[in-house]
């Protein structure tokens, strides 16, 4: 079975083009939303994701629609396959994993942006060790407690959390975490 997937970012935008041409390609159903692609947690790509089965093919318009990033798209399309599902895509002709060529092309993909990845640890790595030899720690850095002290005494003194945190000079979260941290 054909299953298409359309997208648009923003409630006003139109679906009309897409579903044309997931229609034109023979996509029997066709799942749509109305949110950002950078929400990984989107829920009828995630209802269309359980619904496929081995055999199947899922069609988007352009990569765009399915995801924002080389990550995300790999780890879809990953999925897909898993299910022994294929995908394709009408305006990136090279992906179409129900070809050999197709499935060819996206493991190569797929393997420069694992090898992307692997650089990007290696090099985040490297950096928190160079630090570290001069003598600098990587992370947060700790909260000022004279800070946190100054805002729980504001809160002692009836102001609200969100005022002592301002005014004391630390964040929100900051002070909701330590007031947990106390009371635990």
């Amino acid at each position: 079975m054909k299953f298409g997937y359309m997208r648009v970012s923003t409630i006003v935008q139109n679906l009309d083009r897409q579903e044309q041409q997931l229609k034109d390609a023979g996509c029997e159903r066709i799942f749509f939303e109305k949110v950002t692609g950078t929400k990984r947690d989107r829920p009828e790509l995630n209802h269309m994701l359980e619904f496929i089965r081995q055999g199947d093919t899922v069609v988007v318009t352009d990569l765009t629609r399915l995801s924002r990033s080389t990550k995300d798209l790999i780890e879809i399309a990953e999925l897909i396959s898993r299910k022994g599902a294929n995908l394709k895509s009408l305006k990136e002709a090279w992906l179409d994993t129900t070809t050999a060529h197709g499935k060819m092309l996206f493991t190569v993909f797929a393997g420069i942006a694992q090898f992307e990845r692997d650089l990007t640890s290696e090099r985040t790595k490297e950096g928190i060790m160079a630090a570290k030899n001069r003598g600098k720690h990587p992370g947060r850095p700790k909260t000022d407690e004279e800070k946190v002290d100054y805002a729980l005494y504001l809160i002692e003194q009836g102001m609200n959390r969100t005022y002592a945190a301002e005014k004391a000079g630390i964040s929100r979260m900051t002070l909701y975490r330590k007031i947990q941290q106390k009371n635990n």
